[in-house]
């Protein structure tokens, strides 16, 4: 679907008419193809005092090729200002809100300074780990200054908070993948997000170009939209794909599982041997499944007094239900081993609600509440539960919105536009990462840092 409006802005007469009337200003967001560099110019990394992370991703961004800047230098060659593809900070030294005027000394300065597209991340201490109330507090702080600063910088520019655990197992790996996705333009439709990097098995890929090479995934509801978007940037990333939709989608499915070199599975998820058939396959054809991506839905929308039974029972069966039956016969078989991840797509719906959708807000807060539940419960296992919440993104479901809703749903968040469904695929690709063992229990939105459940 095409965003005329964003095409417009882009023109010599769009940009004049944009600047008169003070009109939303969708910038030209930098997404991710493969061998690009993470960034469009040098890093500069500040620290708190006493932080403990600095060192660290300095070891990471420089062997991930990018350059570190002299923070004393404040020109380039040429004698022209310095401008950066990225900011980094690490509060982890900050223990008591005197100390956040830190954070202001050090973006003040670099507010104008980002090149478009650029990425700011503030790293902290999750304040349920702070050993004190005052530092628990600080650290808490730090939400409302990247929150904040995604909705100043502006040009493309995302800004995240990522919260890492103290210990030890699986953190470092888990932070280099964390950086390396939120830096790329892999990112480019995350913003405003809160992120937690806690103890889990990851593992360091052989080659981050193909960061999932060799594991054996499942997407479901691949014929289509995400789903389609999902299993080719998968595949992409070197995953065996195994597409699975309704019979009814099965050509639209065969398509995408020939364009990828993958399988396709021709299966109702609500039938009672459901998960019963969809485990024996993948014993029997693969003997496991790494990854578990739960992306089926669908929505029969009404206002809750116009609705009948059938409607609402359809939703939560579809969108939740039949993930927890699969989760439950997968788990109970072993068929999801250790390192393995289950990533579920819920939606700001289930964050904010939405009138004329309580089935389908009810089922996808209860996405939420399965990762919620499953993290901890699945954490001695080595497996990692998360979700993404996709929010206004452009697919044929979409299009179909009105006019003016559609405009209104592309224009309240941060990058003032609808995302693509590869920039949802390309936050699922991260969680499903062998390196991101250690990233559980999050929900990430990918919609642009939307006004709705902000």
């Amino acid at each position: 679907m095409t965003d005329r409006y964003a095409s417009f802005v882009q023109s010599a007469a769009g940009r004049t008419l944009v600047k008169r009337l003070g009109l939303p200003d969708p910038p030209r967001l930098r997404r991710h193809s493969p061998g690009d560099p993470l960034l469009p110019g040098p890093a500069l990394l500040g620290a708190a005092t006493d932080g403990r992370l600095a060192e660290p991703v300095a070891r990471i961004l420089t062997a991930a090729g990018v350059e570190l800047a002299d923070p004393a230098a404040t020109t380039a060659p040429g004698d022209n200002p310095r401008r950066y593809g990225a900011l980094l900070f690490d509060a982890t030294g900050i223990t008591d809100s005197t100390e956040l005027r830190q954070l202001y000394d050090f973006f003040h300065p670099q507010a104008r300074a980002v090149l478009p597209g650029g990425r700011v991340i503030v790293l902290g201490t999750a304040p349920q780990e702070c050993p004190t109330p005052r530092e628990a507090t600080a650290q808490r702080a730090l939400e409302g200054l990247v929150r904040s600063i995604g909705k100043e910088f502006g040009r493309g520019t995302t800004a995240q908070l990522v919260y890492v655990s103290r210990a030890e197992n699986g953190v470092l790996t888990s932070l280099e993948s964390t950086l390396r996705f939120l830096l790329s333009g892999r990112s480019a439709y995350v913003s405003g997000q809160v992120i937690r990097v806690g103890t889990g098995e990851a593992t360091v890929p052989a080659d981050w170009d193909r960061p999932l090479d060799g594991q054996v995934v499942l997407v479901t509801g691949a014929a289509r939209g995400i789903g389609a978007a999902l299993a080719r940037v998968l595949a992409r990333d070197g995953a065996r794909v195994v597409a699975l939709d309704i019979p009814a989608a099965g050509d639209a499915l065969a398509a995408v599982a020939n364009d990828i070199g993958g399988t396709a599975v021709q299966l109702d998820l609500t039938a009672p041997d459901a998960p019963t058939r969809l485990a024996d396959h993948l014993a029997s054809r693969h003997g496991r499944v790494d990854v578990v991506v739960h992306n089926a839905g669908i929505t029969r929308d009404k206002t809750l007094g116009r609705m009948d039974a059938d409607r609402w029972d359809q939703v939560i069966d579809v969108n939740l239900s039949s993930q927890e039956r699969i989760n439950d016969v997968l788990l109970e078989r072993g068929l999801i081993p250790t390192g393995g991840r289950i990533v579920a797509v819920s939606s700001i719906a289930g964050i904010a609600g939405n009138r004329g959708q309580t089935n389908y807000a009810t089922s996808k807060a209860g996405v939420i509440g399965l990762v919620d539940s499953l993290a901890p419960a699945l954490r001695e296992r080595g497996i990692s539960v998360n979700a993404v919440a996709p929010g206004f993104i452009e697919t044929r479901l979409t299009a179909r919105i009105p006019l003016v809703v559609r405009e209104a749903g592309r224009r309240m968040n941060s990058l003032a536009q609808g995302g693509l469904p590869e920039d949802v695929a390309e936050t699922i690709g991260w969680l499903a990462w062998p390196a991101s063992g250690a990233v559980s229990g999050n929900v990430v939105r990918v919609c642009g840092q939307s006004l709705l459940g902000a």
